[in-house]
């Protein structure tokens, strides 16, 4: 079944995107002096630019990781932090950290306990503004961090940036556009994951104050952080249109081994542990229905008609 199209360009692009050879490295680390060619750099104010932090966690993946440090590099954003954490491949991942050292702020390569011990080992080396993680068979879209960057110059006070997101197979073709809706903790509760980790960023003073990823998961660290900061008081989320990241459906993804095992019984012990912060009479229900319907409403304002369609008869399609 066709997904609509909504963005061409990277349809046309993406491969080429993570395959394409990065500009020099100018011999030196990361850390904000490489030169910017990017169409969306001039529509913001100079000097002004969130310093972004992006981890990938890395375990034998070597098939992938290039194209997701690619994804990162090619941004050419300027003002970047990007730490790649492995936990002990033996797959040919060294000689890519290598061959890439000079365009990363810093990589280990050591025995760890796992995906989120891994990035939480990142974020406690982050200084940025903003946190975010890649997994290492996922990647970042065109201009996905300058995004970040001009809703940030339009919304400073914001605590977590988000965005839409592609499902790739193993070549980089888009496979399925998911588009999100603006923030809602009942939904995110009672429906599932409103935001993806490929598409979302979060201020790092916030995830220092109220802790980083919970180590005690293996497959759902991503719904319950936004979780744990959607119940929190105060804390401000904005949807910001366009695709930031892809997804990669591929054998070896922890998605493919765990998802329906491991991911489930994780989710119900979330979404449990947080439904009483939600102080709310709806049934669970009842959350469902509105979340449906919120979704439908959502994309009907804003004109996405062939989106609706696709997706009303992909569910019924799917049964």
């Amino acid at each position: 079944m066709p997904i609509p199209s909504s963005s061409e360009r990277h349809r046309q692009s993406l491969h080429e995107f993570v395959t394409e050879a990065p500009q020099s490295a100018n011999s030196g680390k990361l850390s904000g002096t490489l030169a910017s060619g990017n169409s969306l750099e001039s529509t913001l104010e100079p000097g002004k630019l969130p310093k972004l932090t992006i981890v990938t966690p890395s375990y034998n993946q070597a098939d992938f990781l290039e194209r997701t440090i690619l994804s990162v590099i090619n941004q050419q954003y300027p003002n970047l932090e990007y730490f790649v954490i492995d936990g002990g491949s033996t797959d040919g991942t060294r000689a890519i950290l290598e061959k890439y050292t000079d365009y990363l702020t810093g990589w280990v390569m050591e025995k760890d306990n796992g995906q989120t011990d891994a990035i939480n080992k990142g974020f406690r080396r982050a200084t940025g503004d903003y946190v975010a993680y890649q997994n290492s068979d996922d990647i970042f879209a065109p201009d996905a961090l300058w995004r970040v960057a001009e809703a940030w110059q339009k919304a400073p006070e914001t605590d977590v940036f988000y965005g839409d997101m592609y499902i790739i197979n193993e070549q980089d073709v888009i496979l399925e556009e998911l588009r999100v809706p603006s923030f809602s903790a009942g939904c995110q509760i009672h429906e599932g994951m409103q935001i993806f980790n490929q598409s979302l960023f979060i201020r790092r003073s916030l995830l220092a104050e109220t802790g980083w990823l919970d180590e005690s998961l293996r497959f759902v660290m991503d719904y319950e952080i936004v979780t744990r900061l959607g119940v929190r008081s105060g804390v401000r989320f904005k949807q910001v249109p366009g695709f930031w990241g892809g997804f990669r459906i591929q054998p070896d993804a922890k998605s493919s081994q765990i998802a329906t095992s491991v991911g489930l019984i994780e989710h119900k012990q979330v979404s449990e542990r947080y439904e009483p912060q939600l102080n709310s009479q709806f049934s669970g229900n009842l959350w469902r229905r509105y979340s449906r319907m919120r979704k439908l409403l959502w994309f009907l304002v804003r004109g996405q008609f062939s989106y609706m369609y696709h997706r009303l008869t992909l569910r019924k399609f799917n049964g």
